[in-house]
């Protein structure tokens, strides 16, 4: 719908300008708007309507780092991942454009390793 809605307005805005004014100014102004609401959906709207009317969105673990967990958090994307090298969980914020991007590392976290086992009282 947000793209049918972008698309429309284009075409509008080109009919528009350019029957009434210049077809060179419809185009450029269509243009303008083509872009903006691209800009608009690769930085902003994808997450929001991932989590809120479904669709796909695909993301990658960094090299060497194992994943964890992902959760949402308001219209934010939050993924856990192990980086074994530095024994350390990082929760990242993830973010379309790497704009405003949070992040938070805990040190001497290890995660994978089996816990030992506490003797039972006899």
């Amino acid at each position: 719908m947000y793209w049918i809605t972008v698309i429309a307005v284009a075409i509008f805005v080109f009919w528009g300008i350019g029957r009434y004014f210049k077809w060179k100014a419809g185009a450029v102004g269509a243009l303008t708007i083509l872009i903006i609401g691209w800009g608009m959906y690769f930085f902003h709207y994808e997450q929001h309507f991932v989590k809120n009317f479904g669709g796909v969105m695909s993301i990658e673990v960094p090299k060497g780092q194992m994943h964890m967990a992902a959760t949402w958090k308001d219209d934010n994307l939050w993924i856990e991942n192990y980086d074994p090298a530095t024994n350390s969980c990082i929760f990242s914020e993830y973010s379309k454009g790497s704009l405003l991007e949070g992040r938070v590392t805990i040190k001497n976290c290890n995660p994978l390793m089996p816990k030992a086992e506490v003797p039972a009282a006899e």
